[in-house]
């Protein structure tokens, strides 16, 4: 399965160390929807390039689309391509069937309250040792489909290309269309 990530890159950085597109940001979270950093690491993937995209700018809804954007902690956003191994097991919480084994309801995974949603994500990574990860609706468009990925998934995992994004890029572009940046 290919997945995509948006991330802050460090294009020396050797593939699984921080600021590399394979490295676990367990440092950094605390605030995310399935963060547990006590518990394990996490990395947020999507299907799709753009809901990664929009995921990471769309906190900047409504501003002017400027360079700036596109870094964080002084590193380029790069758009990474990750290969995850066919045998991985996500845990599907867009599957009613599961929603239902699981005991969910769909406002209550798809909700921004942390309090919720992390909890959760700490019950299925303990209740499925085999699970790679969780993959669920996007909040921006229920059509994207996101993927967060456990730290024990990491073996499971293969870099297949990244590269650093700019403001002049096609994806950029139509993040910016679905969050109503407004271009330079």
């Amino acid at each position: 399965m290919i997945l995509h990530r948006c991330l802050a890159w460090n294009e020396r950085a050797a593939p699984d160390s921080p600021d590399s597109a394979l490295w676990f940001p367990r440092p950094y979270q605390g605030e995310g929807r399935h963060d547990n950093p006590a518990a394990y690491g996490c990395l947020y993937l999507s299907e799709q390039p753009l809901s990664c995209i929009v995921e990471q700018l769309g906190r900047f809804r409504g501003q002017r689309l400027t360079p700036a954007l596109l870094r964080r902690r002084g590193l380029p956003l790069a758009l990474a391509e990750l290969e995850l191994a066919d045998d991985a097991q996500l845990i599907d919480l867009d599957d009613p069937a599961v929603l239902r084994r699981e005991r969910l309801r769909p406002s209550r995974v798809a909700t921004r309250d942390r309090g919720l949603t992390q909890p959760q994500a700490l019950a299925l990574h303990d209740r499925h040792a085999d699970a790679a990860g969780l993959r669920w609706w996007s909040t921006f468009e229920s059509q994207w489909l996101n993927v967060t990925l456990f730290d024990r998934a990491a073996p499971s995992l293969r870099l297949v290309s990244v590269r650093a994004l700019d403001v002049v890029d096609d994806e950029i572009a139509a993040a910016a269309d679905v969050l109503g940046l407004r271009l330079a």
